[in-house]
């Protein structure tokens, strides 16, 4: 199985049941079974806690940490280079900075992106990237 770096709406689709959550299962199964955790930049982590948190409260965040304590996934903590590689994609490309970090993420990783946002069309001439939903 090839790196794959996952961005928030890659996640939040799987914990709001919306579209690409198969897709989300059935990439979380293979990681498991090739025993490569899927990667995720503590930033974008942030934002699908706060976003479960938001819709259900102390309970959301509850599922978030098991979640990351049981399954493939790799929080990546943020480090100056992968932050200079973020801060070239927000400045030259129209990209939230949580994106530009998932987008710094998977340049620096030579991975795949994941992802359902829209947005990153403005990079997928420079990033592979696989579609959810």
């Amino acid at each position: 199985m090839k790196t794959t770096v996952l961005d928030a709406s890659a996640l939040l689709a799987m914990f709001f049941g919306e579209p690409g959550v198969d897709m989300m299962r059935d990439l979380f199964n293979r990681a498991a079974e090739a025993d490569r955790p899927l990667l995720v930049s503590a930033v974008n982590w942030a934002e699908v806690l706060y976003k479960l948190t938001r819709r259900h409260g102390q309970e959301g965040l509850e599922v978030a940490r098991r979640f990351d304590r049981t399954m493939p996934l790799h929080v990546v903590p943020v480090d100056l280079e992968l932050a200079e590689l973020a801060a070239e994609f927000k400045a030259a490309r129209k990209l939230a900075l949580a994106d530009a970090f998932a987008a710094a993420l998977a340049k620096h990783k030579k991975a795949e992106l994941v992802t359902g946002d829209q947005e990153f069309k403005a990079v997928e001439k420079e990033l592979k990237l696989s579609w959810i939903g």
